[in-house]
C-alpha cells in the first residue's frame, strides 16, 4: 500500500479497498452511448416517436449491457503473475514481466497497476486482447529514483469484455519485494576490465606496473622500464632484454568509512551526496578486492550504523553491498568521534582508512581533525570530499554588478578556505582529495593504487 493510502482514515480506507476488490464500473464507451441516447431521444419527441425511441434505445443498451456482464469472466478465472528482476540500479531502467491467464470463455482486455512506491516510476501493464483459455506475458519498464528495499503486495486489475461496456475491478495478492541498489555500472566496468588495464568510465586507471615488492612475472623490456629490473638470466635465454614486473604485496586492508550525516543528504546534480559516495566506495572496493586486498566497511551518522569486517575475494563485495545499499542520511550530525574510535578498537592491523565525507562541514568545525591525527598513528587516512559545484561556479562568475561581485568574492573566500584546510591536513600527513562528483570514483581508485604501490600501508 502506498504512503498516501496509509494516511486515509479507517472508513475511507475500507471504501477504497472495497472499491478495488469488487467494483463493476461502466466504461467510457457505455457512458458515450448513454449520452448519445440522451441527445437523440428528444429529437424523437419532435417527430412523435419519442417513447418508442426511448424504450427501444434503452432496451437495446440494457440488453447489450447484460450480455457484456454475463460474458465477463469471474474474478477467480483471471490469473496474474508478476516477475521482478533481481536488485536494480538506482536511476537505471528495469523490466517487469507480468503474465495474464484468462480461464474464462470470452476474450478480454486488461489493465494492471501495481502498488509501486512513489520513488519508483512504472507504467501500467495493458493487454489489448487476450483470448479465452490463453496466457500472455507483457514486459513493462520501470525506473527507481531512491535506494532501498520496497515490499510489494498486490496488483489492481481492471478488465472488460468484447463489447467493452462494463469493467470489473479486482485486486490480486502478489507479495514480493524489490531491492534498489546504488548504480553499479562503474563497478561492472572495472570487473569486466582486463587485470592489467583497469577501465573506469572509459578512462584507463593508473597502474604502476613495476612497483611493489612481490615478483609478478617477466616480460620484454620497454624503454620506460627501470633498468634495475632487467632480468639478465632471462635476457641471456631469450636473446633480448627482459625485465621483472613486480606488484605490491597482497592482503592489505582497506576500510571504507561512509558518512551518513545530515550534510550527505543534500542533492548534487539530482543525486544525493551519499549516493555518489556509495558508488565510489563500491567501485574502490571492487578494485581493491580484485587486487587481492581485504576490504571492510563502516557506516555512521550519530552512531555506528553498519560495520562489515574486512574480507577477501570478489564474493565479499556482495556482503558489503547487502550491508550498505539501503543506507540513508540521518537528520543529525555525523559522529566522527564514535566512528573513528570504533575503527581503532575493532581494526588493530594497519590499514588504508578511506573516509567519504563533505569538507564544507569540517570548515566550520574542528572536531574531525584531532581524531584523524590520532587515527594516523595506526592507519593511513584518506579523506575523499565532493566539491561544491555551485560555489565553484560562483567563484568563476563574471562580476557584472555589485551583487554578483559580492557573491563571487564570498565563493572565492570559501574556495580558499577549502584549499587551506586541504593543505593543513596534508601537512599533517593526511591524504585529502577534493574532487567533482563525476571524478570521485576514479580519484579514489587512482589514489589507492598509488598509495599501495609505495607500500605505504
Amino acid at each position: 500500500m502506498t504512503t498516501p493510502s496509509r494516511k486515509r482514515s479507517r472508513p475511507f480506507r475500507f471504501l477504497a479497498e472495497a472499491w478495488a476488490l469488487c467494483a463493476i464500473v461502466p466504461t467510457p464507451r457505455l457512458i458515450a452511448l448513454a449520452a448519445a441516447g440522451a441527445a437523440i431521444i428528444p429529437v424523437g419527441f419532435a417527430f412523435q416517436t419519442g417513447y418508442l425511441l426511448f424504450w427501444g434505445y434503452n432496451g437495446i443498451l440494457l440488453l447489450l449491457s447484460a450480455l457484456d456482464l454475463m460474458q465477463l469472466p469471474r474474478r477467480r478465472e483471471l490469473e496474474v503473475e508478476r516477475e521482478l528482476p533481481g536488485p536494480v540500479d538506482v536511476g537505471r531502467p528495469f523490466d517487469v514481466r507480468t503474465t495474464f491467464t484468462n480461464r474464462g470463455t470470452t476474450a478480454i482486455r486488461i489493465e494492471a497497476v501495481g502498488d509501486w512506491p512513489l520513488s519508483i516510476e512504472a507504467a501500467p501493464s495493458r493487454v489489448p486482447y487476450l483470448e479465452a483459455g490463453r496466457s500472455l506475458t507483457i514486459t513493462g519498464t520501470g525506473i527507481a529514483r531512491e535506494r532501498g528495499k520496497y515490499p510489494l503486495e498486490w496488483l489492481d486489475i481492471r478488465y472488460s469484455g468484447g463489447l467493452k461496456l462494463w469493467m470489473k475491478m479486482t485486486r490480486v495478492e502478489v507479495r514480493q519485494e524489490i531491492r534498489v541498489i546504488p548504480d553499479l555500472s562503474a563497478v561492472r566496468g572495472v570487473l569486466g576490465s582486463v587485470r592489467e588495464s583497469l577501465i573506469l568510465d572509459g578512462t584507463r586507471i593508473y597502474r604502476k606496473q613495476t612497483a611493489g615488492s612481490e615478483f609478478h612475472y617477466i616480460r620484454e623490456y620497454s624503454p620506460d622500464d627501470d633498468p634495475r629490473m632487467i632480468n639478465w638470466t632471462a635476457t641471456a635465454r631469450q636473446q633480448r632484454l627482459m625485465t621483472n614486473v613486480r606488484q605490491p604485496e597482497k592482503g592489505k586492508i582497506v576500510m571504507l568509512l561512509l558518512d551518513c550525516g545530515r550534510i550527505m543528504g543534500t542533492l548534487l546534480d539530482g543525486r544525493t551526496k551519499l549516493d555518489r559516495t556509495l558508488e565510489a566506495a563500491l567501485t574502490l572496493a571492487a578494485v581493491a578486492l580484485g587486487q587481492g586486498d581485504q576490504v571492510g566497511a563502516l557506516a555512521f551518522a550519530g552512531e555506528v550504523r553498519t560495520y562489515v569486517p574486512p574480507g577477501k575475494g570478489l564474493p565479499h563485495l556482495q556482503k558489503i553491498l547487502d550491508a550498505v545499499y539501503d543506507l540513508q542520511s540521518f537528520a543529525g550530525e555525523a559522529g566522527y568521534e564514535r566512528a573513528l574510535l570504533h575503527l581503532m578498537h575493532v581494526q588493530k592491523k594497519r590499514s588504508l582508512a578511506v573516509l567519504f565525507t563533505d569538507m564544507d562541514h569540517h570548515l566550520l568545525e574542528e572536531r574531525l581533525l584531532p581524531y584523524l591525527v590520532r587515527l594516523r598513528r595506526m592507519h593511513v587516512p584518506l579523506v575523499m570530499s565532493l566539491q561544491n559545484p555551485v560555489m565553484r561556479a560562483w567563484s568563476r562568475a563574471e562580476g557584472k554588478d555589485t551583487h554578483t561581485a559580492f557573491i563571487r568574492s564570498t565563493a572565492q573566500k570559501w574556495e580558499l578556505d577549502r584549499r587551506g584546510y586541504t593543505k593543513k591536513l596534508a601537512g599533517m600527513g593526511i591524504h585529502v582529495l577534493d574532487v567533482p562528483a563525476d571524478r570521485l570514483a576514479l580519484a579514489a581508485v587512482n589514489t589507492y593504487l598509488e598509495i599501495k604501490s609505495r607500500e605505504a600501508f
